[in-house]
């Protein structure tokens, strides 16, 4: 498996349709975003993974060139209640899912946030009912924190909040 950034480009852009437009995607997200606005959202992302403020990848399986992408990980900082905190998230194309490719990817992303030391704690938000996310928070030493709502797209979700020190607690 390999993590590539995020590019402006016809590949990324499709996959970003398929991620956040397909309501099997995000069923456990509050259902499907709309189609309008994917190409500008796919843009700040690649410029801000260009500009190593938001680590945004791209999981290309094993064996397969850059233009097959599995899904996506990404790791960003934000405000939250007046505190700056890091967050990671993925998604997984069912058809690649089982493979343990989401695990994978998620690790290869922490192992290079200890490396880089910048992020302090990270926390992840999957839904309550996402079993297979909160599975690999789980396996990969997360702590679980609490379930709480969360807003994503402007929808209020109810989540775990799961939280890793990479440098000392990555499993």
């Amino acid at each position: 498996m390999l993590l590539r950034d995020v590019e402006y480009g016809e590949v990324d852009v499709e996959a970003y349709v398929r991620m956040r437009c397909d309501p099997v995607m995000m069923a456990d997200l509050g259902g499907p975003l709309p189609r309008e606005g994917i190409e500008a959202k796919v843009r700040r992302d690649a410029e801000r993974a260009a500009a190593d403020l938001d680590w945004v990848k791209m999981i290309v399986p094993d064996g397969a060139g850059p233009e097959v992408v599995a899904g996506g990980v990404s790791l960003w900082s934000h405000e939250e209640d007046g505190e700056r905190i890091s967050e990671i998230g993925w998604m997984v194309f069912p058809e690649f899912q089982g493979r343990g490719l989401g695990k994978r990817s998620v690790r290869a992303l922490l192992e290079l946030a200890r490396e880089d030391g910048r992020w302090g704690l990270i926390h992840a938000y999957p839904a309550t009912s996402n079993a297979p996310s909160n599975g690999i928070c789980r396996a990969l030493g997360f702590r679980l924190l609490e379930s709480r709502e969360v807003t994503f797209a402007d929808r209020v979700l109810q989540s775990h909040d799961w939280v890793i020190d990479p440098r000392t607690d990555l499993a």
